[in-house]
């Protein structure tokens, strides 16, 4: 269903609001430079600091700026089910064609919670969820047989993964247990070499937010077997992808992009901080190491 360099999107602000302006642009640029779909609203979007009614503005614009160019993934996680789909009945409304979700976080459910979560979400919007595990941000870990089961039971609902686990045999774990069909995507950028050799298609990544075209060539080296292409293209990227994450994320990516955009800013929401000297000069380094300035 996806494959390929999939940004998760920033989203821009200007005076505390969102820059529709801008992130329009960011739109076009993301599709001409290869993403082959776009994530609004995902933990790079800093969807935890938006209004609901500032999220699905972020969606409606991104699937409106799209306009079926690419497909949409929305970001509709949350800790509260309930919220989560009102997010995937706003999502399905306005036209995206997959729901990001994240594993609930902070309330911290059980393996029988997170099924019953993702369940609830699956029998009442038929809008395709992508798993999204990031237990280093959530605590709770969507464990290996709970994917199965939850692939299992929901074969046309629950039909990829986002892992940021960090522990590649999970890609093997899924792929074993449910089936080629399952659609795996690396959740990690500095990951996504070993993961798509275990067989995962593609990532949902942060880097491809500032390097697009070197993500998007990167994950077609992967796709066409051509390993020694692939690793050329990673090691251009290697030392952006913990460039992004030398100060709290997005805030170097912000940087990073005012470097190659001036018509963005590097605004942030409240607790996060624009980055600090050390991850300035990390992003300058790497940008310069990759050629995108």
């Amino acid at each position: 269903m996806f494959s390929g360099s999939i940004p998760a999107l920033v989203t821009p602000f200007r005076d505390g609001a969102f820059d529709e302006k801008a992130f329009r642009k960011l739109v076009d640029w993301q599709i001409e430079n290869g993403s082959s779909a776009l994530v609004p609203c995902g933990t790079t979007g800093e969807n935890s600091t938006l209004s609901n009614a500032e999220h699905h503005r972020v969606i409606e614009v991104c699937v409106e700026q799209a306009a079926g160019r690419v497909p949409v993934i929305a970001g509709c996680g949350s800790n509260d089910t309930m919220n989560a789909l009102l997010h995937m009945n706003f999502s399905k409304k306005c036209g995206a064609q997959a729901a990001l979700c994240v594993a609930p976080y902070y309330n911290r459910p059980s393996q029988a919670g997170i099924i019953a979560h993702f369940s609830y979400l699956a029998e009442h919007n038929d809008l395709p969820i992508v798993l999204y595990n990031v237990p280093g941000r959530t605590v709770t870990d969507i464990l290996p047989e709970t994917v199965c089961e939850l692939a299992r039971r929901y074969p046309d609902r629950i039909v990829a993964i986002k892992d940021a686990s960090g522990d590649l045999s999970r890609v093997t774990d899924h792929r074993m247990g449910i089936g080629k069909h399952f659609c795996q995507l690396s959740g990690d950028d500095e990951l996504a070499l070993p993961a798509n050799a275990a067989g995962a298609v593609g990532c949902i990544s942060v880097t491809a937010n500032v390097a697009p075209r070197l993500c998007a060539d990167f994950q077609q080296a992967c796709a066409d077997n051509d390993l020694v292409r692939a690793r050329e293209l990673n090691d251009l990227l290697y030392p952006l992808h913990y460039a992004m994450f030398e100060d709290a994320s997005p805030g170097p990516l912000k940087y990073a992009l005012t470097r190659v955009h001036p018509w963005l800013t590097e605004e942030l929401r409240l607790p996060l901080v624009p980055c600090n000297d050390a991850a300035r000069a990390a992003v300058d380094a790497a940008l310069v190491h990759a050629g995108l300035v």
